[in-house]
């Protein structure tokens, strides 16, 4: 999965008291786009030196720790205008190298809580950053915000050959991946896997079993996997607000599914392969 990078290639500890230097990387957003560097045919990151005429009001927010050099979330109200540089949607995490990929990915995560939390939601007043720890403090009321993490699952249900898959209510035609949800109030992921799976296809599960988790930015969630086992002469009864569509396939007859830098698409290649 897109996570899955060696310590020494990607370290997410914040440290405190950095400053920003010229080799460093620089992750700067423009609401649902990231600014990267042209190589050739592809992209990579921008270090502080590639940038020119950094606007007077840029601050430097301490991220994460990238091939062992510090990468910076860049703040301005001004903008950047390098024309040797560009804007591509967060989705190019998709087609980059794993670790600018994941960069992108948490970096996108982390910018969009430190821009919902520039005011108090207890209060109103101006937050700030804390320099000793990856937090927001309000000086007024004393409340201390941290970034904000969903826990939710994703089942991967299985009848001997073959496996349930489902295709979201926005999806484009063709696009299945594996039931998932958020988990409520008061419920254990377990009890989360039954009620989203009875919710969303109507099928009763049993044998349920942990496979792995996986943080995914985009939705601010920890996907928690899991396998559990469903007869498959039930009937499937979709929740049509959530689901277009839900079958069964055999591991030789599955339909198009996300890679594996998910944790649904590693999963369904999995059980293709016979491992699940």
């Amino acid at each position: 999965m897109i996570n899955e990078i060696a310590p020494d290639l990607f370290n997410s500890q914040f440290e405190a008291n950095q400053t920003c230097n010229d080799s460093d990387y620089i992750l700067y957003f423009k609401e649902r786009q990231v600014l990267l560097k042209p190589n050739g045919d592809a992209f990579k990151l921008p270090q502080k030196k590639d940038i020119a005429g950094l606007p007077s009001d840029t601050t430097f927010i301490y991220l994460f720790r990238v091939k062992n050099k510090a990468c910076f979330l860049l703040k301005t109200t001004a903008g950047i205008n390098d024309t040797n540089l560009c804007f591509e949607d967060i989705n190019i995490f998709r087609y980059l190298p794993q670790v600018p990929g994941w960069a992108c990915l948490l970096g996108f995560q982390l910018y969009n809580w430190y821009n919902n939390h520039q005011f108090c939601g207890k209060c109103g007043h101006k937050t700030r950053l804390k320099d000793d720890e990856r937090a927001i403090h309000c000086d007024h009321c004393e409340t201390t915000i941290y970034p904000n993490i969903s826990p939710a699952i994703i089942v991967a249900i299985i009848c001997k050959d073959r496996i349930l898959l489902a295709r979201g209510a926005q999806w484009p035609e063709g696009r299945f991946s594996l039931v998932a949800g958020y988990t409520d109030v008061g419920e254990s992921l377990e009890e989360t896997v039954i009620r989203e799976v009875k919710e969303e296809v109507g099928l009763d599960i049993k044998n349920i079993r942990y496979y792995k988790n996986h943080p995914w930015p985009l939705s601010g969630s920890l996907m928690v996997g899991f396998i559990a086992d469903a007869d498959d002469q039930q009937t499937i009864i979709i929740d049509e607000k959530e689901i277009a569509e839900a079958a069964w396939f055999t591991r030789d007859n599955l339909p198009p599914y996300s890679p594996e830098i998910s944790i649904s698409g590693e999963m369904i290649d999995q059980f293709r392969k016979g491992k699940l």
